[in-house]
């Protein structure tokens, strides 16, 4: 799935949407994938999950890296250009095809582009309850976190999603940047998992199954706006479940580096 979509055609007429399933490994979601339990990620990434490494190995600093433009990187092609850049002398991976900003990060890129920012937080590097939870938030115009859309809420997608489809309704016809971190996928996802106590490679494949049922809401909601959207659905990084003797993430092993990408045009609604 190399990129070859023209971003500064994207932004003068697209949404984007740009989720993180925190924590999401590439082996469950290629397997899941491959194996049909995940139909709504079949129906809209038609090529499937691209291979790809991150750039950080947790969500504080993956996400920096993120917003500054630094998706995760294709495995097979290291030297793919980017979608998005903040500008810097020297990137090897800014192409023409690049939507270069001069901000440091995309966002307030985006912002100054005349789009509306908007951050939907999920794990606790976005629940604002500090002042190291309110850094990756404050680079959105309009942030927002309550504990139901937290780790420990087994109903969080859902009610992440639902807030999303009131400000895309409520948008009428502005142009939209939204991010959502998805927290379902990251620890704890035991009780996506019937009869589990503890969290496991299984219960890990459950939550997305339960994440990727939350989907068509979602994406209904950008198709009756009026405009096609941009989606960028990744991991920010994996999580080790006993690998090698590892487990978690903030660690050096392929499950923590090893992320899905897919990116794809989500077009809007014929209504006439």
């Amino acid at each position: 799935m190399e990129q070859t979509v023209n971003m500064n055609e994207v932004v003068q007429r697209m949404h984007v949407l740009f989720i993180t399933l925190d924590s999401l490994r590439y082996d469950v979601a290629a397997e899941l994938y491959s194996n049909g339990g995940t139909p709504n990620f079949q129906q809209y990434c038609a090529d499937g999950w691209q291979q790809c490494h991150s750039p950080g190995n947790f969500t504080y600093a993956a996400h920096h890296a993120l917003f500054a433009g630094f998706l995760p990187t294709p495995a097979l092609n290291p030297k793919a250009p980017r979608l998005f850049a903040a500008r810097f002398a020297g990137s090897e991976t800014t192409g023409a095809n690049t939507q270069v900003f001069e901000t440091a990060d995309i966002v307030s890129g985006f912002a100054g582009m005349g789009f509306k920012t908007i951050c939907i937080g999920g794990v606790g590097f976005f629940n604002k309850q500090t002042a190291l939870g309110r850094v990756l938030p404050s680079f959105f115009q309009q942030s927002y976190w309550q504990p139901s859309y937290g780790v420990t809420d087994p109903a969080s997608t859902r009610n992440q999603f639902e807030k999303a489809i009131e400000l895309v309704n409520a948008a009428q016809q502005e142009q939209l940047f939204m991010f959502i971190n998805v927290s379902a996928i990251h620890q704890p996802n035991y009780f996506y998992q019937p009869g589990a106590q503890t969290d496991t490679l299984q219960s890990h494949g459950a939550a997305l199954q339960y994440v990727d049922g939350e989907l068509p809401s979602l994406f209904e909601a950008f198709r009756q706006t009026g405009r096609d959207t941009f989606c960028i659905i990744c991991s920010d990084h994996g999580t080790a479940y006993g690998e090698d003797n590892y487990y978690g993430h903030r660690i050096g092993h392929a499950t923590v580096w090893e992320v899905p990408m897919a990116t794809f045009v989500l077009k809007k609604a014929n209504n006439g």
